[in-house]
């Protein structure tokens, strides 16, 4: 664990790397509503064994360390689930996209700038914090050309600042597994995207990964999904290799 300096104080941030001296590209990975956890790291970890430098911020340090934010035991009952989201939905919420593009901002520097990694860079997110992928791709194309998001939520919407909006303005390739049935990304919200997507002459792979729920790849939840988690790792280890080499 590490912390980065953001725009209103210290980041706990999970690092992970290979156990090499070699330059290597970066990876900003954002976690889920859950929060910065034992799940979190082990995800990091296996996208640095494919040859990346990771790092996962936490998103929520305006609220609170991440051992204070995250769940006391694991959500693999529905009653766990609704306690613990009753806490962090208000928490969601409160990251506005005004918060959130001055953190991404800081979190983009701080990896692009740290020795030993090289440029471009990719970013992965997972429920909202596919979201925010999505608005550093679109924030900083000069430097993210690569963008994974999975089991995401409402990332087409009619908000003036829906993250869908930020293809405009973004470059790299693009893959997206959304949860079948999510009622956070309807199959109209995945066409919607899709449309972005194209009119912005971006590549992209935007697909329902057939009988998965929101949440899929978080091995500490009750709508984990093994065979959707592995397409997913599958999918995001191409689209790396394909753009960031």
């Amino acid at each position: 664990m590490i912390e980065l300096a953001a725009s209103d104080g210290p980041v706990e941030t999970w690092l992970s790397r290979p156990d090499t001296e070699e330059a290597l590209p970066g990876v900003l990975f954002f976690m889920d509503a859950i929060g910065l956890r034992q799940r979190i790291y082990e995800m990091a970890d296996r996208i640095a064994s494919w040859g990346y430098v990771v790092m996962a911020p936490n998103v929520f340090y305006r609220e609170g360390a991440a051992s204070e934010l995250a769940p006391r035991e694991p959500l693999r009952n529905p009653e766990a689930r609704a306690a613990f989201f009753a806490d962090a939905g208000p928490r969601i919420a409160r990251l506005t996209s005004d918060l959130a593009l001055a953190d991404i901002d800081a979190y983009v520097h701080a990896l692009s700038s740290r020795h030993g990694v090289t440029t471009p860079i990719g970013v992965v997110g997972y429920c909202m914090g596919a979201r925010l992928a999505v608005r550093a791709a679109g924030a900083h194309a000069d430097i993210v050309h690569a963008c994974g998001g999975f089991h995401g939520g409402e990332l087409a919407t009619d908000d003036a600042d829906s993250p869908h909006l930020a293809l405009a303005t973004a470059c790299g390739e693009f893959v997206f597994g959304h949860a079948d049935e999510d009622p956070g990304m309807s199959p109209d919200a995945v066409r919607r995207l899709g449309e972005a997507l194209s009119a912005a002459g971006l590549t992209a792979s935007n697909e329902i990964y057939p009988g998965t729920r929101h949440g899929y790849t978080m091995a500490d939840t009750a709508v984990y999904d093994d065979a959707g988690t592995e397409r997913h790792f599958e999918a995001l280890r191409d689209l790396f290799a394909r753009t960031l080499g």
